[in-house]
């Protein structure tokens, strides 16, 4: 196996970051600083749905897995981006259906709507982001992607505040990946090797993720 590429598609972490709106501020600071104390070390503050991270089935099913029981297969394994259109803030099966390929079925699937590029504190990238409307879940259920991820703050626009589609989803095993990163990096249909680890967290809802693709196909 040649490894031709590799892709990071997560987030820095950084002090005081864009997050989901209502959630606390993430914090890093310095605790060990080399010159004084002979090493560096930092303390780190966050909820566990911060920056690039799982969602696990938990979230919002209190009787479904946690991150930490997530199996590795459905983490690491084959995977694909795909750019379908937005009507407004929804990704409707319309346009979910003209991306989808019978390859996908079972694989990873990433979509890619290029909300990364908006990071900031505004109102556009923190409460107006695009997400899957209701009516791709039976489809998505029918097709049994083993996990999919998106380049916004959540899976289903911020204004479904019912989260249905999370529920729907969840309650079938599934788990997202949420605020990826970097996916222009990849081309669209391409098979790649991806990998998104999440911090084995016990009994959590979810976990930042450091998510990679490798082109090895």
């Amino acid at each position: 196996m040649e490894i031709r590429g590799i892709f990071d598609l997560s987030v820095t972490l950084k002090t005081y970051m864009p997050l989901w709106p209502t959630n606390p501020l993430l914090s890093v600071a310095p605790i060990g600083i080399a010159a004084r104390d002979g090493y560096n070390v930092e303390s780190y503050s966050s909820v566990t749905h911060s920056g690039t991270h799982i969602d696990a089935p938990y979230h919002m099913i209190e009787t479904m897995t946690t991150v930490d029981d997530l199996p590795l297969k459905q983490l690491v394994g084959e995977g694909y981006v795909i750019r379908p259109k937005t009507e407004g803030t929804e990704i409707t099966l319309k346009h979910l259906k003209s991306k989808w390929k019978d390859e996908y079925d079972g694989k990873i699937v990433l979509i890619n709507t290029g909300w990364d590029k908006k990071r900031g504190f505004n109102r556009e990238f923190q409460y107006e982001f695009p997400g899957l409307a209701l009516d791709t879940v039976d489809f998505l259920i029918k097709h049994k992607p083993k996990l999919i991820g998106i380049d916004t703050l959540g899976i289903e626009p911020f204004s479904h505040s019912d989260f249905k589609v999370h529920k729907a989803l969840l309650s079938h095993g599934f788990a997202f990946i949420e605020d990826l990163a970097g996916l222009d990096q990849l081309k669209e249909g391409k098979k790649y090797l991806i990998a998104a680890l999440p911090l084995k967290i016990f009994k959590a809802s979810g976990a930042m993720a450091r998510v990679i693709a490798m082109d090895v196909f």
